[in-house]
């Protein structure tokens, strides 16, 4: 059974947050005068993002209640990992994009729940 557009609204939430993330993270990496062009950190941040932006997809085509717990666990490893990394870089448009790639992760397990249980009449 295909899910409904509210129920992937979580995962999208997550993607385009990634996908802005490594935006800035890019140009951070590759703009003079940044403070973090060329270094190794804001190398991470980018793959970091890569990485999220993958499981963002692959997060709605999981089936089990198990699987998606377990990647949703990882995405928010992801998440906190890449929040600390932009902190020491001094990226804070990252840490934002990390916020609301959590609200995002937030919004896939709350409307999650709300289709797996159905109100009672």
């Amino acid at each position: 059974m295909p899910q409904s557009r509210s129920q992937r609204l979580g995962a999208i939430v997550l993607l385009v947050a990634s996908i802005v993330g490594f935006a800035i993270a890019l140009y951070a990496y590759f703009t003079p005068l940044t403070g973090v062009n060329g270094t190794l950190g804001a190398l991470v941040a980018i793959l970091a993002n890569i990485a999220l932006a993958v499981m963002a997809l692959i997060l709605p085509a999981l089936k089990g209640n198990a699987s998606r717990n377990v990647w949703r666990v990882l995405i928010l490893l992801g998440l906190a990992g890449t929040f600390f990394a932009a902190l020491l870089l001094h990226q804070w448009w990252i840490c934002v994009a990390m916020v609301v790639g959590l609200i995002g992760l937030i919004l896939d397990v709350a409307l999650a729940n709300r289709t797996a249980h159905p109100a009672q009449p």
